[in-house]
């Protein structure tokens, strides 16, 4: 692969995501190995990119079945209606354009014409009031991909945690830990690792879902009636898995530093110390799709919108790391497939 051909969409245009994207491809390094392909709408961009006061990025704008041009920032038009900005806030418009620049680039995708995909982020609220029925990129891309299941990877440099479950109320977490579930999960980042990241025998923890890993069953059962068993069929099936351990003393001793992957239950639990330890410079990446698809570890931050203060770097580590997980996966051939044909399967397909 000479160069990673990456889809890079808009996300809300009443958010920082323009401001931040233009600011990251604003740098000569990404155009070495990238050919970037902005999907949205130049007047849009145009006026993010003014606010940002980036006077000498220019577009190249792509018309239907135009190869994109290497060097250069390449953008689609995926809308040619006149849009009003309204820059904070939560809109119908933000969730419709949004969505009409993600459907653009996950076709594209598909077609193979990129080779990786970065989101811009997106509102949840605005996505609502545009008809967008997931509550995030991750439940959508998992439909449109036909991908059986998939994980919310948080990677920042060598940490790497990824969920069991995502965006869910506190209440309904528990009945989300189920033995299938967790192995699934166990088995998408398992591959990942040996896939995206390069490591042969992955060594990964799994966090308990109870204080203190539910205290021998004082605190909770799921931790030794799920989760513990799960992870016992995970090392028979071949899997270098260790825990459960008690989430606050796993980070606050280091713990997390002696593993390649660790597992975590729930959103809060996986990313407040992802966030804490890395300084908002991770980045999201959705593993278990056939196709690259990273993100910045942020929102649509809309009390920044258009104050030029948004802070670009973790949306250029997604950029670098789309770019580093498609030459990757491009480079591991047959090696990849020898080395996961090894693996025991999982019981009943992990459908116990």
């Amino acid at each position: 692969m000479d160069k990673v051909r990456l889809g890079i969409t808009c996300g809300d245009i009443n958010s920082i995501s323009l401001e931040v994207i233009l600011k990251a491809l604003n740098h000569e390094m990404v155009y070495k190995n990238i050919v970037p392909i902005l999907y949205g709408n130049v007047k849009i961009a145009s006026y993010h990119k003014n606010i940002a006061h980036l006077d000498n990025l220019s577009f190249n704008i792509l018309a239907q079945g135009e190869r994109p041009r290497t060097g250069r920032l390449n953008l689609i038009n995926c809308w040619n209606d006149n849009v009003t900005i309204s820059l904070g806030k939560a809109s119908p418009d933000g969730g419709k354009y949004a969505k009409m620049a993600l459907d653009r680039a996950v076709q594209d995708i598909q077609k193979n014409e990129l080779d990786a995909l970065v989101t811009g982020p997106i509102h949840k609220h605005s996505m609502r009031m545009a008809g967008f029925e997931h509550l995030g990129h991750t439940g959508y891309l998992k439909e449109k991909s036909g991908a059986k299941d998939c994980l919310m990877f948080m990677v920042a440099d060598g940490l790497r945690i990824g969920l069991v479950s995502e965006h869910l109320p506190v209440s309904q977490i528990a009945q989300t830990v189920r033995k299938d579930t967790i192995l699934s999960k166990l088995r998408i980042m398992e591959t990942s690792l040996i896939t995206d990241f390069g490591i042969e025998k992955p060594h990964i923890a799994v966090l308990g879902l109870n204080p203190h890993a539910g205290e021998e069953g004082l605190l909770g059962s799921e931790d030794e009636e799920i989760i513990r068993p799960a992870i016992i069929e995970a090392k028979k099936a071949g899997m270098f898995v260790s825990g459960p351990y008690p989430a606050d003393s796993f980070f606050g001793t280091g713990q997390f530093s002696k593993f390649d992957g660790i597992l975590a239950m729930y959103h809060d639990q996986g990313l407040i110390p992802f966030k804490t330890i890395t300084h908002q410079e991770g980045i999201n990446f959705t593993a278990g799709l056939p196709f690259v698809r990273t993100s910045p570890d942020h929102g649509t931050a809309f009390d920044l919108a258009g104050k030029n203060e948004a802070d670009p770097s973790s949306m250029f580590n997604a950029i670098i790391m789309a770019k580093e997980i498609a030459m990757q996966r491009k480079g591991f051939g047959e090696m990849r497939v020898n080395v996961l044909r090894k693996r025991p399967k999982l019981s009943e397909e992990m459908s116990e």
